[in-house]
C-alpha cells in the first residue's frame, strides 16, 4: 500500500459516499486511477465494506466506555465467551502490554453501565480491571 493508496483510505474514512471524482481531485489523480485502486483495495481484504452511521445508532448508547481487563491463568478463551453473551458489550479486543482485554460497552444509563462492569468483575479469572467512560467522539471508523 502505498502514500497514494494510504490517502485514499483517509478521505473515504472522512466521507465514504464521495464521488470518484471528488476523490480524484483530492487525491490529484484520475477517476480510472481512483475507481482501479479502490477496486484492489477490495479484492486484497484492505476494504472489507463501507458503512453508514444512522443518527440512532449514535444515539443508541448514550453511556459508553472502555473496560481494560487483566485475566490470570489461561482463562481468556472463556472470559471472552462471556463477553460477548453480554448485550451491552459491543466489542472486544485482545491486546498486549498491561491488560489483555479491552471490552466497549455501551448502555442507556448510568447505573446499567455500572451493574455491566459489577457482572463482569465477577468473571472467574479476572484479575484486575480499569475502565474510562467517553465523554465524547470525535471522529469514529464506525
Amino acid at each position: 500500500m502505498d502514500e497514494v493508496d494510504q490517502r485514499l483510505i483517509s478521505a473515504l474514512r472522512h466521507d465514504a459516499r464521495a464521488s470518484l471524482s471528488d476523490l480524484a481531485l483530492t487525491l490529484g489523480v484520475s477517476r480510472t486511477t481512483v475507481r482501479g485502486r479502490i477496486e484492489r483495495l477490495r479484492r486484497s481484504g484492505d476494504i472489507v465494506g463501507f458503512t453508514v452511521v444512522l443518527k440512532g445508532d449514535a444515539a443508541r448508547d448514550p453511556v459508553r466506555g472502555l473496560m481494560m481487563i487483566g485475566i490470570e491463568g489461561r482463562g481468556t478463551d472463556r472470559i471472552l465467551r462471556q463477553l460477548n453473551g453480554l448485550s451491552s458489550v459491543r466489542a472486544t479486543h485482545t491486546t498486549n502490554g498491561r491488560w489483555d482485554v479491552i471490552v466497549e460497552i455501551g448502555t442507556p444509563t448510568l447505573e446499567e453501565f455500572d451493574e455491566v462492569l459489577a457482572r463482569i468483575r465477577r468473571f472467574d479469572g479476572i484479575a484486575h480491571s480499569e475502565t474510562s467512560l467517553l465523554l465524547s467522539t470525535r471522529k469514529s471508523a464506525n
